[in-house]
């Protein structure tokens, strides 16, 4: 029997990842990546806060707050914005049916340390599956973001003011992945 998906509570810390059904990727091309996080800003940034985000060939990771106003449904938020992902991804790839797994994975996060782990882990998963070498080299997550100008959706200054600045958050990413959470659980 499945377990129940845990809720998404206002005020609350989230790690939020999910993967493409079977072998199949997500993202086939450049401009899907693109695609899919103006879709998620379109769909989240009403419902939530985000501090880190990693979007690779078959799978993303996320580490969000939900927003205090119960009236915006970060679960039909992300419902959202996985189904018109798929409608537009089948159409253009001439495919049916569902291209993510059934159910969005969600572990809250109740430490300091577990969300200090979660960001590093989000942003060194492209090295930990071999997609690359050097997490940072990897285009398609918030690494970069913290260390721009440009303007973004992310807590930037919360997260390197968590980190203790840029110089903080370079050193602790220089770790190694350390998995004392276990992704297994939600």
């Amino acid at each position: 029997m499945p377990r129940p998906t845990i809720p998404f509570e206002p005020g609350g810390y989230y790690h939020v990842w999910t993967h493409a059904n079977g072998t199949e990727n997500i993202f086939r091309e450049e401009e899907n990546y693109f695609f899919f996080l103006s879709k998620y800003s379109f769909y989240l940034s009403p419902a939530v806060k985000t501090f880190a985000y990693c979007l690779m060939p078959n799978h993303f990771h996320f580490l969000i707050q939900v927003n205090e106003d119960p009236a915006l449904s970060t679960s039909k938020a992300f419902s959202n914005l996985l189904n018109s992902y798929c409608q537009s991804y089948n159409k253009k790839y001439h495919r049916k049916g569902s291209l993510f797994m059934s159910n969005l994975k969600r572990k809250k996060i109740n430490t300091d340390s577990y969300f200090t782990r979660c960001i590093t882990y989000i942003h060194q998963n492209p090295a930990h599956h071999g997609f690359v070498k050097d997490f940072r080299k990897w285009k398609h997550s918030s690494w970069k973001a913290f260390f721009s100008e440009k303007q973004t959706h992310l807590e930037r200054e919360k997260v390197l003011e968590w980190f203790g600045g840029k110089e903080g958050m370079i050193a602790d990413h220089k770790l190694p992945i350390e998995l004392d959470f276990d992704l297994s659980e939600e």
